[in-house]
């Protein structure tokens, strides 16, 4: 019997305009491992108060075991602003009492890597005292460790560090975990049990995310409730972790058979072929080219935080690595390091800007160039004024200027054509944001080309929310009435209203005024007016922040018949492979393909931990001090390649082809089963000689599919899905 460690008794709580919690009870035991999901504003951080003893229940009452040590971080940091980063994440410890030991030395590098640890946590970013108060947290020992949102600011790399983290925190039937965040990946992978917080109640399933949503389709499919668009897209979204190679080979989280016959009559997530028909007809065959671009930073140069913040960040805590007390970070960066020489004739030239940042007019100045008034209009967005291209004035010799420093692009071509849609992923620092601007053209590459079509409409979903501030005095009815009366979404026509509805606004929300929203609502909001404005080419920097797991299945379903080119950067790899079809890494001043999904660009982090050479970066300067990294394939990489060999070319495309006819050949030999069993139900039973021929030939099916589920796997692994 699991020890009790702490839950509500019969609790009740409302606030002024709404009833959180109505007769909850509920416990937590010793070993539990629970995943808190529901709307926002449904009360999954009140909860956590309340289990802490921060929220004060209006009746009812909370229960402890005697001397349980409770943990929580919550989605606003305590932490002292005059105090260093040693003094409020590591209370005071010295480099070789968090060092010596090996949990709390992976604890400080994947979290605190690349900080100053005396600088004052008031100078730090959000993100960065993110980090700091979760490393606090997660260095001291816990009975019940509460975590909101603690995924929050971080990458790719430490979010798959934290779940091999908190799996393996507590031996097996010690410790528990409440874990309240919207990545949908991290709940499947660190999660034994789900609550669904609701309509005033917890409503406790078995199993992790993927499981939680079949029982959750099952609850609704038996006790046919009205909310049929909530039941639609979270049956559309466990036909989505249902299908697909990527989803079966990795471990079943629910019943395979079961889960099929749930979504047996759920169409495909998108059809991909008429989307790009769709796309083609609205963009014409050429979106974004990026062709030999190289983008470089000086390395002296000032700032350009408003650039790139992260890989500024970076930067900053390069140049001063040899000065002052910086972590080692667990995975470094891969950084190309160079010089680029560029043809400038002009005080205003944009690569200038993109190179020197802040420096831009005093080394314009140190080259004697001065500003001269264009002859014609020069649309940046058109993008041709790359290095091949540029060309000096009749009147006015050329000066050639030398920028030395890091490589953020390091002679990329990257072409996206109409209906691509394609997810980006990398470590912070390593230049998304750069690229990104880059892409929509508002920012020109020390070197390169970038070609964008004649008839692209860009829009951006960026992380901030400045453009819908500048709204925030007027209604959201006055800003919808600015846009077109209809639109056509799915084959349907539909009103700005209906999208705001189908983004789960109320239609008493028309008369808020746009100030007056959550963080939430207005990241729908913005999200909405990008769509009214009709783009053919949409970028969307983290598009899941601030929102919860049901709103992103909204926006998700939104996507899927939405007919131009997306490009999504993210840190969540559930919602970047959900909603694109190719996955690439900006990695080492280069964008590489993933044909495995976000997998692949950690099993490169996890070579580069070791020490081994991925990314063929040969004599490439990386790191603070300019180390580089090993040249060549090393014996362990060479090793693990021999272990697990990754096919391509010809080799990738018969294993595919015999991965498709297994998988016909799995559901033929399937239903002869169900067949056969049917006639041995209906068998005489006296018959013992037929049942035992019939019982003979189901176990030659059962022997065959058994081969034939090895092979499928085996290929898989070689197939790197």
């Amino acid at each position: 019997m699991p020890t009790y460690d702490l839950g509500l008794e019969h609790v009740s709580l409302a606030f002024a305009t709404k009833t959180v919690f109505t007769d909850v009870t509920q416990g937590v035991f010793e070993g539990d491992r629970i995943g808190i999901v529901g709307r926002n504003g449904d009360g999954k951080s009140t909860l956590l108060k309340l289990l802490a003893g921060t929220q004060e229940p209006d009746s009812g009452r909370v229960t402890r075991r005697n001397g349980l040590t409770f943990g929580m971080l919550t989605q606003r940091d305590t932490l002292d602003d005059n105090a260093t980063l040693r003094e409020a994440a590591l209370e005071g410890r010295e480099d070789h009492e968090w060092a010596s030991q090996q949990q709390s030395r992976e604890i400080v590098e994947a979290l605190l890597g690349g900080m100053n640890l005396d600088a004052k946590v008031g100078s730090l970013s959000g993100g960065q005292r993110r980090r700091a108060d979760l490393a606090r947290l997660l260095l001291k020992e816990w009975d019940i460790l509460a975590l909101d949102e603690p995924t929050n600011h971080l990458d790719v790399i430490t979010i798959h560090w934290l779940a091999e983290h908190l799996k393996n925190r507590w031996n097996r039937g010690t410790g528990a975990l409440l874990l309240v965040t919207h990545d949908r990946w991290f709940l499947d992978e660190v999660c034994e049990s789900m609550w669904e917080v609701h309509d005033g109640r917890i409503e406790p399933f078995e199993g992790g995310y993927s499981a939680y949503m079949l029982q959750r389709v099952e609850r609704d499919r038996q006790a046919d409730v009205r909310e049929t668009k909530r039941r639609n897209l979270a049956r559309k979204e466990l036909a989505w972790l249902s299908r697909g190679a990527r989803a079966r080979s990795t471990k079943q989280k629910f019943h395979v058979k079961a889960a099929t016959e749930l979504i047996a009559d759920v169409p495909p997530i998108r059809n991909t072929v008429e989307l790009k028909q769709m796309a083609t007809s609205r963009l014409g065959k050429q979106v974004v080219d990026l062709v030999d671009v190289t983008q470089i930073y000086d390395r002296e140069q000032g700032s350009y935080a408003d650039i790139d913040p992260d890989a500024a960040a970076l930067a900053a805590n390069t140049r001063s690595a040899s000065t002052v007390d910086v972590v080692e970070p667990m995975v470094r960066e891969p950084q190309v390091f160079g010089s680029v020489t560029i043809a400038v004739d002009d005080a205003d030239d944009p690569r200038l800007t993109s190179a020197f940042g802040a420096r831009a007019g005093e080394v314009a100045a140190e080259h004697g160039l001065t500003h001269h008034e264009p002859e014609g209009e020069i649309n940046a967005l058109r993008g041709t004024r790359g290095e091949a291209e540029t060309a000096p004035d009749e009147t006015s010799a050329a000066v050639e200027i030398t920028v030395s420093g890091r490589k953020i692009l390091d002679d990329v071509t990257w072409l996206i054509g109409p209906g691509d849609r394609f997810g980006i992923v990398g470590a912070n620092g390593a230049g998304k944001s750069t690229l990104l601007k880059i892409l929509d053209g508002t920012l020109t590459p020390t070197a390169g080309r970038v070609n964008i079509g004649k008839t692209v409409r860009f829009a951006v979903l960026s992380q901030r929310l400045d453009e819908l501030e500048k709204l925030g005095k007027y209604k959201v009815k006055e800003v919808l009435s600015r846009y077109k009366p209809s639109y056509i979404v799915d084959g349907k026509e539909v009103t700005p209203g209906q999208l705001m509805e189908r983004l789960g606004f109320e239609a008493a929300q028309l008369m808020t005024p746009i100030r007056d929203l959550s963080g939430g609502q207005k990241r729908r909001m913005q999200l909405l007016l990008i769509l009214l404005d009709e783009p053919n080419v949409l970028i969307m920097d983290e598009p899941g922040n601030d929102l919860d797991t049901d709103m992103l299945a909204v926006m998700e379903d939104l996507l899927d018949t939405w007919p131009g080119t997306l490009i999504v950067v993210s840190h969540d790899r559930y919602l970047l492979e959900r909603v694109t079809d190719e996955q690439f890494a900006l990695i080492g001043g280069k964008v590489r393909h993933l044909p495995g999904g976000v997998q692949d660009y950690l099993d490169m982090v996890e070579q580069l931990k070791r020490g081994e050479d991925p990314l063929g970066l040969e004599g490439a300067a990386a790191g603070a001090a300019g180390e580089n990294v090993a040249g060549g394939a090393s014996d362990g990489a060479a090793s693990a390649a021999s272990e697990t060999p990754k096919l391509s070319g010809k080799a990738y495309a018969d294993a595919s082809r015999r991965v498709s006819a297994i998988e016909r050949k799995l559901e033929k030999l399937e239903t002869q089963k169900e067949r056969l069993e049917e006639q041995m139900a209906a068998h005489d039973p006296s018959d013992y000689v037929g049942l035992n021929e019939l019982n003979g030939q189901l176990q030659a099916l059962t022997t065959e599919s058994e081969d034939l589920e090895a092979e499928w796997l085996d290929l898989s692994e070689q197939m790197g899905q």
